[in-house]
């Protein structure tokens, strides 16, 4: 049985998949890069990469929405090449980058549906869901990443002494391993303290004392972003609130937020970690969207 040789194209996708991961690039980029790579080897096959123009490259995507793919996922994989394509620049591989020649996909703005002051206190003031096995822990998940705006990777990384209690600031690990300080308030710093105790008391049942992490599960081990989406959809929903809600909708809630009650752009930036101004401007027209509902529902005049 011959073995299948392995195509110039598989060998750098391969090495710019290890490139990736020794830059700390996130677990989700390297699965869906590698993912996206495979099927761009599948379709060119042995050609050299020299064969390989942005007439080849825009076929190639058209393959993809044939195969019933949405805008969205052509751009990722487009994306994936761009970034192959610019890092086999780097290692001296290619001269150009036909993919940067390839229009990106138009996609349609949609924005985050984020809820209401009111609709996150319900949630925050009420009691935790009967069905909680961990209700101290679960009440600090939920203060945190409403009261910091942190991303639930960020959440999940913390450890006890990442917390400045006396500048009631915690230490956040971002994107690529950037580090940022964001404060907290009484609500969050009540919640953990009230979170601290059975904390040890479930290391202490379980022996794994020197657990550094803030968060733990029941068996005492650091908990996960799957387990924190889990907790955060379930008691949302048992508060009225949409099954669409995740982590990410209280990091959203946060910015919009701030921005309603008069915060400067550039701090909110500041805090939730964007490299780019831009990004944070999205919470612009949230907030806009925002105070428009609240004038065609409430205008005397908004509607005839």
């Amino acid at each position: 049985m011959t073995q299948k040789r392995t195509t110039a194209i598989e060998k750098a996708i391969g090495k710019f998949i290890r490139a990736l991961q020794e830059r700390d690039a996130s677990l989700h980029t390297i699965k869906a890069y590698r993912t996206d790579l495979e099927e761009f080897s599948a379709y060119f096959g042995p050609q050299e990469w020299s064969d390989i123009d942005h007439v080849l490259i825009r076929g190639y995507l058209s393959s993809l929405y044939a195969r019933g793919l949405s805008k969205t996922s052509v751009a990722r994989a487009l994306a994936a090449l761009r970034s192959l394509y610019r890092w086999l620049g780097q290692e001296g591989v290619v001269d150009q980058n036909p993919a940067a020649l390839v229009a990106t996909p138009k996609l349609p703005k949609k924005l985050p549906r984020v809820p209401t002051i009111e609709e996150v206190n319900r949630v925050l003031d009420s009691q935790m869901i009967e069905s909680s096995a961990f209700a101290e822990r679960d009440r600090a998940i939920l203060e945190l990443l409403y009261d910091c705006g942190i991303r639930n990777s960020e959440l999940v990384s913390i450890n006890l002494d990442d917390i400045r209690w006396s500048n009631e600031i915690i230490l956040v690990r971002g994107k690529g391993k950037k580090e940022r300080y964001v404060p907290f308030g009484e609500s969050a710093a009540e919640a953990v303290k009230t979170y601290l105790p059975r904390r040890q008391q479930v290391l202490g049942e379980t022996k794994h004392t020197t657990e550094r992490a803030l968060l733990v599960n029941l068996r005492g081990s650091r908990l996960t972003t799957r387990s924190v989406g889990r907790i955060v959809k379930q008691t949302a929903v048992s508060k009225g609130l949409s099954p669409d809600v995740h982590p990410h909708t209280l990091r959203h809630a946060f910015g919009t937020h701030m921005l309603e009650e008069g915060a400067d752009l550039r701090a909110i930036q500041e805090m939730l970690g964007h490299e780019r101004l831009a990004t944070t401007q999205r919470y612009t027209q949230l907030t806009v969207k925002h105070v428009m509902e609240v004038y065609d529902r409430t205008h005397p005049h908004a509607k005839k």
